[in-house]
C-alpha cells in the first residue's frame, strides 16, 4: 500500500467530516476505527447552527434537515405535574447573514450514516476493527509510521487522532490531558422505546424533583425512540448504579405518571460524568488532535460534537493547501493557534451552562433551556487573534494566541461589520449570469478561498487574482450593487445583491457609493451578526475586497486600491499561485528541510 497522505482515527462526525473535506480535495485520506462495527451512539443530539453550516458546504445540510427533526419546546414538571412550557428557540429566526438561526435534532448515528455515505462517493469507506497501537514519526520528519494491533505498520503524511475522550493517538503522543472528573455530576443515558402515544413526540418532556431528574427527547426518524436521560438510581452509600433497562423503568416510575411498562425496549445504555479536560496541545510534528481527543466538557448547550466538527472544519484546508504544495508547513501552526484558545472557552462556556442549568432545575419549572444561549449557535466563534487573521494597514499580526482566561468570547463577532477572523456571513443574493436566486456562502461552498470585491474599484484587483490564483483554489466573485450595470463581464463569478444585505452584512457601504464623488453609504440587517457599516470612497475608485477562508472566516478585508495586501494574503495561504512542478510530497518535504 503506498503513502497515504491523511490517516484519520477514529470515524465519528469530527473523522467524518475531515475525510470528506479532504477527499474532496483530491487528497488521500484513509479513516480507520477500532470498533467492528459503526459505533452507534446517540449522545449528542444533532448539529448547531454553525455546524449546519458546514454541513451544508460539504452538500449534506437537506438530506441532515430531512432526516432531523425541528429543535423542540420543552415541557417541565414538578411532581410529575406540567408545571412550565419553554421554546427556548421562540425568539430567534433566520436572517440573511445566518439562514440557519438554530440546530437540528438528529441521532448521533443517522448523521454519521449522511456523512460515511457522502464519503463513499468519493471512493473511501471506513476501515472498521482498525487498532492504533503505534506512532512514530520517521527519521526524516516526511511521515508517520502507524503500527495496528493486528501488527501491520503503514504510512502516512499527517495523522489526525479525531478517536474520542480515551483517545489512543493522544495517550500514544503522550500529551498530557489535564482537568477535572466531577464524581458526583453523574447522569444515566440511553435509547428507549415507550409504547406508541405515551407522550407527545412534539415536546422534550423534562421531569426535574429535589431527589432526581428524568428527561425525555423524542429521536427523529423513529416512531417510538425517545433519547432517555436521568439523574442515576443510587446504592445504600449513595453511589451511582450502572444504567439498566429495570433501572430506567424504576426511574420512570418514581419521577413520571408513566407506567415502568411502558419504556418496552433500553439499548446504548451509558453512564455521563462531567469531565472538564483539555489537551495541553493539539499536535506533535505530524500528528494532531481533534474533537472529544482534544477536549471534553460538560454536556450543557450540546457544543461536544459541534466543536469537534469546527476542529475538522479549520485542519482540513490547511492540511489541503499543504498538501496540495501551495501553502508551506507552517500554515499546518494555525490550527492549534486558532482552536486551542476556542475549545478554552468552550470549557468555561459549558461549565457555566451546567451551573445555570443545575441552578435553574432546582426551581419548578427550571430546565434545559437555562443552558442555551446565543453562544450556542456556533455562530460568533472567530479568530481575531490569528495570525491569518490580517487587519488592513497593519504588518501581518503574530500575536500570542491569548491566554485562557482572556480568550475572545464567541459572541466578539457580533454585532457590526466583521473583523478578519470572524466568521463570514452570509446574504442572499442573485446570479448576475443566470439571475437565479442564490447567497454568499453558496458562492463560498467548497473548497477554495473566495475574494469577494465589492464596488467598480475592485473590478482590477479581481482580475489579477483571477489570472495568478485561478488554477490554485482561489475563486473571484464580483458583488454589484442593483444599481451597476455590467454585471455579467469580467473573470469569476458575478452576483447582485439586489436587496443590499451583502453591503450591509460586510460593512462596505459599496451599496450606496455612486460615481458621485465621495459617497457614504450605510446599510442595516437584521439578526444575529448583521450590522451597520460605513465606506467612504472617490468617484469610480471606490470599493472593496474580501479574502474568505475555505471555512467562512474572513482573511482579509482591504479597499480596493491595496492590491498589495490582498496578493500577500494569498501568498500566504496559495503560495506564489499557478501549481508549482513536482508532487505534494516533494515540495513539502523541501519546505521542511
Amino acid at each position: 500500500m503506498g503513502m497515504t497522505d491523511v490517516l484519520i482515527v477514529g470515524a465519528g462526525p469530527t473523522g467524518l467530516v475531515l475525510a470528506c473535506d479532504l477527499a474532496r480535495r483530491g487528497a488521500a485520506v484513509r479513516i480507520v476505527d477500532r470498533s467492528p462495527a459503526p459505533p452507534r451512539t446517540s449522545r449528542a443530539k444533532g448539529p448547531n447552527a454553525r455546524s449546519l453550516e458546514i454541513l451544508d458546504d460539504l452538500g449534506v445540510a437537506e438530506e441532515v434537515l430531512a432526516a432531523g427533526s425541528a429543535r423542540l419546546p420543552m415541557l417541565k414538571y414538578r411532581d410529575r405535574l406540567p408545571v412550565a412550557e419553554t421554546d427556548p428557540w421562540a425568539d430567534s429566526a433566520p436572517s440573511p447573514d445566518a439562514p440557519y438561526d438554530r440546530g437540528r435534532l438528529i441521532a448521533q448515528w443517522r448523521l454519521e450514516e449522511i456523512l460515511r455515505d457522502r464519503l463513499a462517493g468519493y471512493g473511501v469507506r471506513v476501515e472498521l476493527g482498525r487498532e492504533v497501537v503505534g506512532l512514530a514519526e520517521a527519521a526524516d520528519g516526511r511521515h508517520v509510521g502507524v503500527t495496528f494491533a493486528e501488527g501491520r505498520t503503514e504510512r502516512a503524511r499527517y495523522v489526525v487522532g479525531c478517536d474520542g475522550a480515551h483517545s489512543s493517538v493522544r495517550k500514544l503522543l503522550g500529551i498530557g490531558f489535564e482537568g477535572t472528573t466531577a464524581e458526583d455530576q453523574v447522569m444515566v443515558c440511553g435509547d428507549v422505546d415507550l409504547a406508541e402515544g405515551t407522550l407527545d413526540r412534539t415536546r422534550w418532556h423534562q421531569w426535574f424533583d429535589e431527589d432526581g431528574a428524568v428527561m425525555l427527547c423524542p429521536i427523529p426518524g423513529t416512531r417510538t425512540g425517545w433519547w432517555f436521560q436521568a439523574g442515576p438510581e443510587r446504592d445504600g452509600r449513595g453511589r451511582p448504579l450502572a444504567p439498566t433497562a429495570d433501572g430506567f423503568r424504576r426511574l420512570l416510575t418514581r419521577h413520571t405518571a408513566l407506567p415502568g411498562r411502558a419504556l418496552t425496549r433500553a439499548e446504548l445504555l451509558s453512564t455521563y460524568r462531567v469531565n472538564v479536560r483539555m489537551a495541553d496541545r493539539f499536535r506533535a510534528g505530524r500528528v494532531f488532535l481533534a474533537g472529544d481527543a482534544a477536549h471534553v466538557h460538560a454536556v450543557a448547550g450540546g457544543l461536544g460534537m459541534n466543536t469537534g466538527i469546527q476542529d475538522a472544519f479549520n485542519l482540513g484546508w490547511k492540511l489541503g493547501l499543504v498538501l496540495a504544495g501551495h501553502a508551506g508547513a507552517e500554515l499546518l501552526d494555525t490550527y492549534e493557534e486558532e482552536r486551542l484558545p476556542v475549545a478554552a472557552r468552550t470549557l468555561d462556556l459549558t461549565s457555566e451552562r451546567l451551573r445555570a442549568t443545575l441552578e435553574a432545575i432546582r426551581r419548578p419549572g427550571g430546565g434545559l433551556d437555562a443552558a442555551i444561549t446565543p453562544d450556542t449557535t456556533g455562530l460568533g466563534v472567530g479568530y481575531r487573534w490569528s495570525s491569518l487573521a490580517w487587519v488592513h494597514d497593519e504588518a501581518p499580526r503574530h500575536d500570542e494566541a491569548p491566554r485562557h482566561d482572556e480568550a475572545p468570547q464567541p459572541g466578539d463577532g457580533l454585532p457590526g461589520s466583521p473583523q478578519p477572523g470572524d466568521r463570514a456571513p452570509d446574504a442572499p443574493c442573485v446570479d448576475a449570469v443566470t439571475g437565479a436566486r442564490t447567497r454568499l456562502h453558496r458562492v463560498f461552498a467548497g473548497p477554495r478561498t473566495t475574494v469577494l470585491g465589492f464596488g467598480p474599484g475592485s473590478a482590477a484587483v479581481l482580475r489579477e487574482v483571477a489570472a495568478a490564483y485561478g488554477d490554485a483554489g482561489v475563486r473571484t466573485c464580483r458583488v454589484y450593487a442593483s444599481y451597476e450595470s455590467g454585471a455579467q463581464s469580467g473573470p469569476g463569478t458575478a452576483v447582485v445583491d439586489d436587496r443590499g444585505h451583502a453591503a450591509a452584512a460586510y460593512g462596505t457601504g459599496a451599496s450606496d457609493d455612486r460615481d458621485t464623488g465621495t459617497g457614504t453609504g450605510t446599510g442595516t440587517g437584521t439578526g444575529t451578526g448583521t450590522g451597520t457599516g460605513t465606506g467612504t470612497g472617490t468617484g469610480t475608485d471606490t470599493g472593496t475586497v474580501v479574502v474568505i477562508r475555505p471555512d467562512h472566516h474572513l482573511g482579509l478585508s482591504a479597499p480596493a486600491d491595496d492590491a498589495r495586501s490582498v496578493h500577500a494574503y494569498l501568498r500566504r495561504l496559495h503560495g506564489a499561485g499557478r501549481p508549482r512542478n513536482g508532487s505534494p510530497a516533494l515540495v513539502d518535504a523541501a519546505r521542511k528541510g
